[in-house]
Protein backbone atom coordinates (compact mmCIF):
# COMPACT_ATOMS: atom_id res chain seq x y z
CA UNK A 1 0.00 0.00 0.00
CA UNK A 2 1.28 2.97 -0.92
CA UNK A 3 1.74 6.03 1.68
CA UNK A 4 -0.92 8.26 -0.17
CA UNK A 5 -3.29 5.02 0.33
CA UNK A 6 -2.02 4.96 3.82
CA UNK A 7 -3.02 8.35 4.53
CA UNK A 8 -6.39 8.37 2.58
CA UNK A 9 -7.82 5.41 4.95
CA UNK A 10 -6.59 7.09 8.10
CA UNK A 11 -8.29 10.54 7.14
CA UNK A 12 -11.42 8.28 6.33
CA UNK A 13 -11.45 6.84 9.87
CA UNK A 14 -10.56 9.60 11.51
CA UNK A 15 -13.18 11.79 9.69
CA UNK A 16 -16.13 9.61 10.78
CA UNK A 17 -14.39 9.50 14.37
CA UNK A 18 -14.48 13.33 14.00
CA UNK A 19 -17.79 13.85 12.97
CA UNK A 20 -19.24 11.50 16.35
CA UNK A 21 -17.34 13.80 18.49
CA UNK A 22 -18.02 16.57 17.28
CA UNK A 23 -21.82 15.88 17.54
CA UNK A 24 -21.23 15.02 21.17
CA UNK A 25 -19.67 18.91 21.81
CA UNK A 26 -16.31 20.05 22.21
CA UNK A 27 -16.71 20.07 26.14
CA UNK A 28 -13.72 22.10 27.98
CA UNK A 29 -11.27 21.98 25.20
CA UNK A 30 -11.13 26.11 24.21
CA UNK A 31 -10.60 26.65 27.85
CA UNK A 32 -8.00 23.67 28.30
CA UNK A 33 -6.12 25.39 25.17
CA UNK A 34 -6.92 29.07 26.44
CA UNK A 35 -5.09 27.50 30.12
CA UNK A 36 -2.00 26.81 27.83
CA UNK A 37 -2.25 29.42 25.84
CA UNK A 38 -2.18 31.75 28.74
CA UNK A 39 1.74 31.17 29.49
CA UNK A 40 2.43 32.78 25.71
CA UNK A 41 1.13 36.25 26.55
CA UNK A 42 2.27 38.99 24.15
CA UNK A 43 3.56 36.00 21.48
CA UNK A 44 2.10 36.37 18.23
CA UNK A 45 -0.70 33.58 17.84
CA UNK A 46 -2.46 32.08 15.09
CA UNK A 47 -5.57 30.21 15.00
CA UNK A 48 -8.08 28.64 12.45
CA UNK A 49 -11.67 29.75 11.86
CA UNK A 50 -13.63 26.15 12.67
CA UNK A 51 -15.16 25.06 9.25
CA UNK A 52 -17.52 21.55 9.28
CA UNK A 53 -16.71 19.65 12.17
CA UNK A 54 -13.43 21.06 13.31
CA UNK A 55 -12.98 21.70 16.98
CA UNK A 56 -13.25 25.15 17.73
CA UNK A 57 -10.82 27.39 19.55
CA UNK A 58 -12.52 31.20 18.77
CA UNK A 59 -13.01 31.31 22.59
CA UNK A 60 -9.35 30.21 23.41
CA UNK A 61 -8.19 32.90 20.37
CA UNK A 62 -9.97 35.67 22.02
CA UNK A 63 -8.30 35.17 25.41
CA UNK A 64 -4.92 35.85 23.74
CA UNK A 65 -3.37 38.35 25.01
CA UNK A 66 -1.22 39.63 22.33
CA UNK A 67 -1.70 39.51 18.50
CA UNK A 68 -3.94 36.84 16.54
CA UNK A 69 -4.08 35.66 13.11
CA UNK A 70 -5.84 33.00 11.08
CA UNK A 71 -4.35 31.54 7.74
CA UNK A 72 -4.88 32.54 4.21
CA UNK A 73 -4.05 30.04 1.77
CA UNK A 74 -2.35 31.76 -0.90
CA UNK A 75 -1.98 28.81 -3.71
CA UNK A 76 -1.42 25.41 -4.00
CA UNK A 77 2.12 24.53 -2.94
CA UNK A 78 2.46 27.77 -0.70
CA UNK A 79 3.19 28.32 2.82
CA UNK A 80 0.43 29.70 4.96
CA UNK A 81 0.02 33.52 5.49
CA UNK A 82 -1.89 34.77 8.35
CA UNK A 83 -4.04 38.07 8.62
CA UNK A 84 -4.96 39.46 11.64
CA UNK A 85 -8.03 38.90 13.56
CA UNK A 86 -10.01 40.43 16.45
CA UNK A 87 -13.69 38.56 17.55
CA UNK A 88 -16.16 40.65 15.54
CA UNK A 89 -14.17 41.24 12.83
CA UNK A 90 -15.59 40.94 9.37
CA UNK A 91 -15.19 37.76 7.48
CA UNK A 92 -15.36 36.26 3.80
CA UNK A 93 -15.19 33.15 2.61
CA UNK A 94 -11.38 32.17 1.45
CA UNK A 95 -9.69 29.54 -0.25
CA UNK A 96 -11.65 25.36 0.41
CA UNK A 97 -14.85 27.94 2.05
CA UNK A 98 -12.27 28.36 5.13
CA UNK A 99 -13.26 32.21 6.61
CA UNK A 100 -10.61 34.35 6.78
CA UNK A 101 -10.61 38.30 8.01
CA UNK A 102 -11.98 40.59 5.50
CA UNK A 103 -8.92 43.30 5.83
CA UNK A 104 -6.00 43.71 8.16
CA UNK A 105 -2.64 43.52 8.75
CA UNK A 106 -0.32 40.58 8.28
CA UNK A 107 1.08 38.62 11.38
CA UNK A 108 4.10 36.28 11.59
CA UNK A 109 2.96 33.70 14.28
CA UNK A 110 5.55 32.26 16.74
CA UNK A 111 2.48 30.01 18.10
CA UNK A 112 0.48 28.02 16.27
CA UNK A 113 -3.06 26.54 17.00
CA UNK A 114 -2.68 23.64 14.10
CA UNK A 115 -6.27 22.09 12.82
CA UNK A 116 -5.83 18.74 12.14
CA UNK A 117 -7.38 15.06 10.96
CA UNK A 118 -6.11 12.94 13.30
CA UNK A 119 -3.13 12.88 15.91
CA UNK A 120 -1.00 10.56 17.89
CA UNK A 121 0.75 9.88 20.76
CA UNK A 122 4.48 10.79 18.87
CA UNK A 123 3.22 14.00 18.13
CA UNK A 124 2.65 13.72 14.20
CA UNK A 125 -0.70 15.29 12.88
CA UNK A 126 -2.58 14.17 9.91
CA UNK A 127 -4.42 17.18 7.68
CA UNK A 128 -6.21 17.60 4.76
CA UNK A 129 -3.48 16.33 2.62
CA UNK A 130 -2.27 20.05 1.00
CA UNK A 131 0.94 20.37 2.95
CA UNK A 132 0.02 23.62 4.01
CA UNK A 133 1.05 23.73 7.81
CA UNK A 134 3.99 21.58 7.39
CA UNK A 135 5.31 24.04 5.17
CA UNK A 136 4.44 26.91 7.09
CA UNK A 137 6.38 24.98 10.38
CA UNK A 138 9.25 24.06 8.63
CA UNK A 139 9.61 27.88 7.26
CA UNK A 140 8.45 29.56 10.25
CA UNK A 141 11.19 27.03 12.65
CA UNK A 142 13.84 28.21 10.50
CA UNK A 143 13.85 31.71 11.46
CA UNK A 144 12.62 31.17 15.30
CA UNK A 145 11.17 29.17 17.31
CA UNK A 146 7.62 28.32 16.89
CA UNK A 147 5.49 26.24 19.19
CA UNK A 148 2.57 23.74 17.52
CA UNK A 149 -0.28 23.14 19.17
CA UNK A 150 -2.99 20.07 17.16
CA UNK A 151 -6.04 21.25 18.73
CA UNK A 152 -8.64 18.22 18.32
CA UNK A 153 -11.08 15.78 19.82
CA UNK A 154 -9.35 13.15 21.85
CA UNK A 155 -11.46 10.71 19.34
CA UNK A 156 -9.58 11.58 16.44
CA UNK A 157 -6.17 9.59 18.13
CA UNK A 158 -5.11 7.08 15.88
CA UNK A 159 -2.15 4.32 16.98
CA UNK A 160 -0.14 5.67 14.32
CA UNK A 161 0.02 8.48 11.79
CA UNK A 162 1.41 7.66 8.45
CA UNK A 163 5.03 9.86 8.38
CA UNK A 164 7.03 11.17 5.42
CA UNK A 165 10.20 13.54 5.87
CA UNK A 166 8.13 16.43 4.96
CA UNK A 167 5.69 15.97 8.40
CA UNK A 168 6.09 18.74 10.93
CA UNK A 169 5.93 17.35 14.44
CA UNK A 170 3.56 19.28 17.02
CA UNK A 171 4.66 20.12 19.92
CA UNK A 172 1.74 19.65 21.84
CA UNK A 173 -2.08 18.04 21.91
CA UNK A 174 -4.94 19.40 23.46
CA UNK A 175 -8.41 17.61 23.53
CA UNK A 176 -11.42 17.97 25.98
CA UNK A 177 -9.72 15.44 27.88
CA UNK A 178 -6.54 17.40 28.44
CA UNK A 179 -2.83 18.30 27.25
CA UNK A 180 0.01 16.01 26.21
CA UNK A 181 3.10 17.38 24.86
CA UNK A 182 5.95 15.94 22.98
CA UNK A 183 9.78 16.13 23.66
Amino acid sequence: MTMTERKAMARKAAFAARKTAFAAGQGQAAAILADLLARQVGRPLAGYMAMRSEIDPAEAMAAHTGPVGVPVILGPGQPLKFREWAPGCTLIEGEFGARIPAEGTWIEPEVLIVPLVAWDRRGYRLGYGGGFYDRTLELLRARRPTLAIGFAFAAQELPEIPVEPTDQRLDAIVTEAGVLTFA
